[in-house]
């Protein structure tokens, strides 16, 4: 049997054999790391020369994690944001390089650019004069020197900026804050500003790229995206401003100002997309009451009332309704003479009230503005064909129903005319021979007006019983009416020798 003294005098010799592996092993890690940071500093090194920017970017945040304190890793991670575009990444690590090493003069160049750019002019000329006092390379020198009268320049410029604009002389403080943002590309202020000049201006286009740009800018920008919602909803145009105050809410749900406008827009363009659902199933009258809601809902923005009333007159146009739309369309083109759907709503409007020289006018109108239109174009000729068929004869007005008549209506009118001007009622030969006429007159309108096709080419110009176009049942006169009774009781109980 195996006494433990014996077992224990055994470990005991092996101990000095596991504290040396131990102390090996600790060795290879403190070697393994330095040699990993390396490696990932020269891995680093080639993807940057070799544009692979990401991959090089992986590397440097390695070397970094791998040793806090190696200023060149945080300098190179700096050198790719910027090759990235990624410069509110990259101050942060010249900063660090800049602690760590104090007399890196490339750092403190950089950095100082970025804060040029950034609007930072006291410090940026803070790091301009320690590059000049620190024994730089002339062209370190060179640069610095340079960027520190810009810096000098600009802090003039921002001066007479802001009294150009504190006395309301926004047109000067907007020139004098393009010459700043030209370097100062990332200033915040200064885009703030000269946003606001351009709002007070009436310069909206402007403003907005300016408010777009702060946006990305600045974290959290919730002014940025209200204003921009607001200058959008005063343009008219309820979509894009319902799209920016919702990127206000998401970054703050409790805007106060953001949500009370969100419930106005959003209500709004609820109105304005069910109007226009209605116009697409063609429940024109639904169309007409959404849009004087949104009337009502914004009586003080133009844009929303003009798009109201233009709309009113193209439901009001396509529903036939040719006097209310022409009253209303006439209305838009007051403000807005060279509206092209509203002048061809209004054309279409007079054509239904039997008005083709003002309806032609319009067209005309329109297609100086718009010359491919092939809407304009059929427009034009068939008002054309219905001028000069109504200074012919006239099917509607011979049996004096509107275009709009039904069927019903049509024969109707037609067997009370038929009657009236039966020749049979009419003894004296001279006011026989008017009736005959008459009579084919009224027929061949009930004829024209109560086949579908004979009457779409009729409104669209044409006239069926044209015999110099047309073959109709009536061509050759009287004779077509052999054998038929306007009242569908049998022939006709007289004779007529009309040729």
């Amino acid at each position: 049997m195996v006494s433990i003294d014996h077992v224990a005098h055994k470990i005991l010799t092996y101990i000095p054999y596991v504290l040396v592996l131990i102390d090996m092993r600790y060795e290879g890690v403190k070697c393994g790391k330095d040699g990993s940071v390396d490696n990932h500093m020269e891995m680093g090194k080639k993807l940057l020369a070799a544009g692979q920017l990401a991959d090089a970017l992986s590397h440097f945040h390695a070397a970094v994690d791998g040793d806090p304190k190696n200023y060149i890793a945080y300098y190179r991670r700096a050198t790719v944001f910027l090759a990235m575009g990624k410069s509110k990444s990259a101050l942060p690590d010249l900063s660090r390089v800049i602690e760590l090493k104090p007399d890196f003069t490339s750092a403190r160049l950089q950095r100082g650019n970025l804060l040029l750019k950034q609007g930072k002019l006291d410090e940026a000329e803070s790091d301009f004069k320690k590059v000049l006092n620190s024994n730089p390379s002339n062209k370190e020198e060179k640069e610095a020197t340079s960027q520190l009268a810009k810096a000098d320049e600009l802090q003039r410029l921002v001066a007479e900026a802001h009294r150009s604009y504190g006395s309301k002389d926004y047109l000067t403080a907007a020139a004098q804050l393009e010459a700043i943002i030209e370097t100062c590309v990332w200033d915040v202020t200064s885009r703030e500003m000269r946003a606001e000049c351009f709002i007070q201006m009436g310069e909206m286009g402007k403003a907005i790229s300016d408010l777009k740009a702060l946006s990305k800018l600045k974290n959290d920008n919730t002014q940025a995206f209200y204003k921009l919602s607001t200058i959008y909803y005063n343009l008219g145009d309820h979509e894009m401003s319902l799209n920016e105050v919702r990127e206000c809410l998401k970054l703050d749900p409790d805007h106060q100002q953001c949500f009370k406008h969100y419930k106005q827009v959003k209500k709004l363009n609820k109105q304005i997309q069910s109007a226009e659902e209605h116009i697409r199933e063609q429940r024109f009258e639904e169309a007409v009451s959404k849009y004087e809601a949104v009337m009502k809902t914004e009586p003080n923005v133009p844009q929303f009332s003009a798009l109201a009333k233009e709309r009113i007159c193209h439901a009001l146009s396509q529903a036939q309704q040719g006097a209310r739309a022409v009253s209303v369309c006439s209305e838009v083109l007051q403000s807005d003479p060279e509206n092209v759907n509203v002048l061809k709503d209004r054309a279409q409007a007079y054509v239904q009230n039997e008005q083709y020289e003002e309806a032609i006018k319009d067209y005309e109108t329109a297609a100086k503005h718009n010359e491919n239109d092939h809407e304009i174009k059929e427009g034009l000729e068939k008002a054309q064909r219905l001028l000069k068929q109504s200074q012919r004869r006239d099917y509607y007005k011979i049996l004096g129903v509107k275009r709009t008549a039904q069927k019903k209506e049509i024969i109707r009118a037609y067997r009370k005319l038929a009657q009236q001007w039966h020749p049979d009622n009419f003894q004296d030969p001279e006011e026989k021979k008017k009736a005959e006429k008459k009579f084919i007159d009224i027929a061949q309108a009930k004829e024209v007006l109560t086949d579908p096709e004979m009457r779409t080419k009729f409104d669209h110009g044409e006239d069926p019983m044209d015999p110099e176009s047309q073959q109709g049942p009536f061509h050759g006169g009287f004779h077509g009416f052999q054998g038929f009774n306007p009242f569908g009781s049998g022939p006709f109980n007289f004779k007529f020798s009309y040729n």
